[in-house]
Parts: C-alpha cells; sequence; structure tokens
C-alpha cells in the first residue's frame, strides 16, 4: 500500500506572526512599583486594548518616552487578563498617544 499526503511547509490561510516571549507593557506611575497598573484603552468600537511591545525602544516610540513599565511573559499577560479582561492585545502598534516620527530611510 502506498499512500501520497502532502505536507504543506506553512498552514494554509491567514496566520498571527508568534507572540515574543517578553513583552514591555505601559503602566500607571505610581511611586511604589507594586501598586502600578497595567493601562488599557478604549479602542473607537468599545472594545478594551492592551497595547504591548517587544523592545522598549518600541514602547518609547510608538506609546510614550517616559512612561512606566513592567515586563511580563505570556504567562504574565494571562494573569493580566484575568484580572482585568481584554478584547485586543496589540504588539508593536501606537495608541495614538503621540505624533510618530517617519523611521530613517537605511
Amino acid at each position: 500500500m502506498s499512500s501520497s499526503t502532502v505536507t504543506p511547509d506553512r498552514p494554509a490561510g491567514p496566520t498571527n506572526p508568534p507572540m515574543p516571549p517578553l513583552v514591555y507593557v505601559p503602566t500607571t506611575d505610581e511611586a511604589d512599583p507594586a501598586q502600578r497598573r497595567i493601562l488599557m484603552h478604549t479602542v473607537e468600537d468599545g472594545r478594551t486594548a492592551l497595547y504591548v511591545y517587544s523592545a522598549i525602544d518600541r514602547l518609547h516610540r510608538f506609546y510614550l518616552a517616559d512612561n512606566h513599565w513592567i515586563v511580563l511573559d505570556v504567562a504574565g499577560l494571562q494573569k493580566a487578563f484575568d484580572a482585568a479582561p481584554y478584547d485586543l492585545l496589540f504588539v508593536d502598534v501606537s495608541p495614538g498617544l503621540q505624533e510618530i516620527e517617519p523611521e530613517p530611510a537605511r
């Protein structure tokens, strides 16, 4: 008996990029870091969004340069979701808090 099964190199259809192992998450600015809360935003359609960044320079560029932050792994993001559910998770996206300068040409 022979079988002719084809295994594609990648799955068909749209896929999401892989999640970074660690992300920088904007927080409030209380003096005691234990009292800080993760900042979430309401988007135009009323859903709650969490904006996270794969590198600190991206948080500074896309969010706010002087914002406080914490680093979370996927398990930490799950704990944050369990404590305060969000509808959307954006990675390396601007929530529109500041005007973004274009990246220099390379």
